[in-house]
């Protein structure tokens, strides 16, 4: 029996917070649109919420690091001193989302052993990442996971479920569980709720059978935060160096908290990650027409000129590969030139607006029918090559899970 998935105390606000301000975007997301943190930490204050608690990306560039860092340990010391944070016990959750664009996603929230994931390419190990990780990432997120006394998870697994046996069940008897939050998310997030599930012991049974049955040496993949999931293993590997042997088995440190989404789920729904240059000289548009073509209709996109045809191939994974290689090769030559990832057509083209030198790219959707069998065959995608639905509709940060003793 495989013994990846755990449950762990879960810890939620206390009544009366509000949960509107609580829960907050994943920190990586609108990396280059600070206009939206700053909007979110106004519309927040002092309140009690997640954003204080995570650093977001569009920050890294203009804050005292370490400073900032402080601030988020002390926010959390706080939170858990004064019961801002509470104990619901030994459980899972049950994730309902519905989107801004009506689109309902279900989850489950678990704890998985960080000792069965493996990032690296060609592991066997029964979790692995769905993209290349990008290990020069892992340390200035280190830094914030360091000496922080709990973590809040956006990282979304997925698992291969075509017939639906583990959360649609558990949602079709949702009336029996006990429902821990129900509200309207912040910056169009849509509404979510959440129910707790004491009985842990069946469902980790159901994902032990699952495992059997799909027969293909492999539970979960990474949806999305595989860099996050990547930080949260190299902490444990530095923590597991100061433990005896029977420490290391129940240190919560250990256990990582995520979403796990079932592949097939409905509102599973993959997303092109879009490109933007900034700084580029006038012979990056030829050498990339150069570089990637195709049948498959795509853009490019440059303010002065607008939208450029750019024909690609009709594999997306392929695509992926050739555009990032030729982008990696392009910036190791121009040091000055830099990249971003955007999720949203209409962001996308906002940033490339209020930015003079940049040229956007256009990327293609990644089908999910072959995706668990072409990761099985110790494949990985190139980094950045799918999202899990639009920005807004990215996890906001709100369970919470000690990972100090």
């Amino acid at each position: 029996m495989i013994k990846t998935v755990k449950a762990s105390r879960i810890l939620l606000p206390k009544k009366g917070v509000d949960m509107s301000k609580y829960a907050v975007i994943a920190c990586d997301q609108y990396t280059s649109n600070i206009t939206y943190w700053d909007s979110l930490k106004s519309y927040i204050g002092d309140e009690p919420s997640t954003f204080h608690m995570i650093y977001p990306e569009a920050y890294l560039e203009n804050t005292n690091k370490a400073e900032y860092i402080k601030n988020i340990n002390n926010h959390i010391d706080d939170y858990l001193k004064n019961n801002v944070l509470e104990d619901i016990g030994e459980s899972f959750i049950l994730v309902e989302r519905i989107t801004s664009y009506g689109v309902r996603r279900l989850g489950l929230i678990i704890s998985i052993d960080l000792e069965d994931y493996d990032f690296t390419k060609g592991s066997h190990a029964l979790i692995r990442a769905s993209e290349a990780t990008i290990v020069e990432r892992i340390p200035p997120r280190l830094q914030i996971r360091k000496d922080a006394k709990v973590e809040l998870p956006h990282v979304l697994l997925l698992f291969d479920d075509k017939d639906k046996t583990i959360v649609e069940p558990l949602y079709s008897s949702r009336d029996k569980l006990e429902k821990v939050y129900d509200f309207e998310l912040n910056k169009d997030g849509g509404h979510i709720r959440g129910y707790k599930i004491s009985d842990t012991a069946s469902v980790i049974n159901k994902f032990n059978d699952l495992f059997y049955k799909n027969n293909n040496g492999l539970l979960f993949i990474v949806g999305d935060g595989n860099h996050s999931l990547a930080t949260a293993k190299a902490h444990w590997e530095e923590v597991k160096k100061g433990l005896g042997e029977e420490e290391r088995i129940s240190h919560p440190a250990r256990y990582a908290l995520v979403e796990a989404n079932n592949l097939y789920d409905d509102g599973i729904i993959f997303e092109p990650i879009h490109r933007i240059l900034f700084g580029v000289k006038e012979d990056f548009i030829p050498k990339l027409m150069e570089c990637c073509h195709g049948e498959y209709h795509s853009y490019i996109y440059e303010k002065e000129i607008g939208k450029i045809d750019f024909f690609i191939e009709k594999n997306a994974p392929q695509d992926y590969l050739k555009i990032q290689t030729f982008l990696d090769k392009y910036l190791e030559e121009h040091k000055d030139v830099k990249i971003d990832f955007i999720h949203d057509d209409d962001e996308l083209l906002k940033v490339a607006d209020e930015n003079p030198h940049s040229v956007a790219i256009f990327m293609p959707s990644l089908t999910k029918d072959d995706l668990f069998d072409y990761l099985s065959k110790d494949a990985v995608l190139p980094r950045k090559s799918f999202s899990m639905g639009h920005a807004n509709e990215k996890r906001y940060y709100l369970e919470a899970k000690r990972i100090t003793k």
